[in-house]
């Protein structure tokens, strides 16, 4: 492989690979909006800070599984999704990710000069942008923190997926940009991944449950659990 996206199709998934042995994105043949690799699930356990956003930014589509998600179970809100690479777009039907409307954009750009054009514009940033390398160099510097902690209002959230890279690195970077209290890390037992949390201020109180819809809250519900052990602010 050379780094061009391949679509490799099993009996009951549908995997989005850039290099050999290593699933960017897997879908479920017969769910097809179901959170089916954990760390996903765990980047949206930031709905527990955040239990009602009205925009959400999403950095990189990949197979996306958490649009479809959030686009099935959490009808009050608009999600912008950054994806840089045409070749990764051409694959959205492939993923039957919706296409765009009211609540849906997708842009084709770069997340790293596209947030500094959004101050306070989103309530929750999810920042899942990879390439065959890992973490792209533009979206492991100080300066993209800075610029994810600036496009969040107050009371927002973001929360970050780190996987095989320098990950001491850039939780050093959110502290610096959100305030070394602010930030929690949550490691993916299962995987090699750790997800990190970036909040803007505290959660509501007393807690309110996220707007998800009923079967959406279910399946999130250990993630709320595991976020709530290490961010005493989200707990009740």
């Amino acid at each position: 492989m050379r780094g061009e996206p391949v679509v490799l199709r099993g009996w009951n998934v549908i995997d989005l690979r850039f290099a050999e042995g290593t699933a960017q994105s897997r879908m479920s043949r017969w769910s097809p909006d179901r959170l089916v690799v954990d760390y996903t699930r765990t980047m949206l356990a930031a709905l527990r800070h955040v239990p009602e956003p009205r925009q959400i930014g999403i950095v990189g589509l990949g197979g996306g599984s958490q649009v479809k998600f959030l686009h099935r179970y959490l009808p009050s809100a608009r999600l912008e999704v950054f994806e840089i690479d045409p070749a990764v777009l051409a694959l959205r039907e492939t993923f039957r990710i919706p296409p765009d409307d009211a609540r849906l954009q997708v842009v084709l750009g770069d997340a790293a000069l596209e947030l500094p054009r959004r101050p306070a514009a989103y309530d929750l940033l999810l920042v899942d942008g990879y390439d065959p390398q890992g973490i792209p160099p533009a979206l492991s510097t100080p300066g993209f923190y800075r610029a994810c902690r600036a496009s969040l209002r107050e009371g927002g959230a973001v929360a970050v997926n780190l996987y095989a890279t320098e990950h001491a690195r850039h939780v050093a970077y959110l502290r610096a940009a959100f305030g070394e209290r602010q930030v929690v890390v949550l490691e993916e037992p299962r995987q090699s991944n750790r997800v990190a949390f970036g909040f803007v201020g505290h959660p509501p109180r007393p807690p309110r449950p996220p707007a998800l819809r009923w079967w959406g809250r279910r399946a999130l519900r250990r993630e709320f659990a595991r976020l709530d052990a290490v961010w005493p602010g989200g707990a009740d």
